[in-house]
């Protein structure tokens, strides 16, 4: 079953997850003991994030390792772009109003 992305990352531990392994491919174990939870909490957690293809495994000899999908990172980052010109035009409008009401007061 393919999972919504969105709801992937909506819940805070799976950010937390995915911030983790941003910096470097970790186990379940490892993932595991940054959180007070169960390692079944976090597998379930991590199943998720991979049916959505935020996160890759990796075999390495015994070990499975998590590591950050960037690729598909960047197709969430490329969506956020359209909101993130809206956030700064109207940054900038509040800030053409905030510097004409300074200039004012003087």
């Amino acid at each position: 079953m393919r999972r919504d992305i969105f709801q992937a990352i909506a819940d805070p531990t799976r950010r937390a997850i995915l911030t983790l392994i941003a910096l470097q491919a970790m186990t379940p174990n490892a993932i595991a003991e940054h959180f007070d939870t169960s390692r079944q909490s976090i597998s379930k957690h991590l199943r998720i994030l991979t049916e959505c293809e935020l996160v890759k495994q990796k075999q390495q000899g015994r070990e499975i390792y998590y590591q950050l999908e960037v690729k598909k990172m960047k197709e969430l980052d490329k969506w956020l772009e359209q909101f993130r010109k809206i956030w700064e035009s109207r940054f900038n409008e509040l800030d053409k109003v905030l510097n004409k009401l300074k200039t004012t007061k003087k």
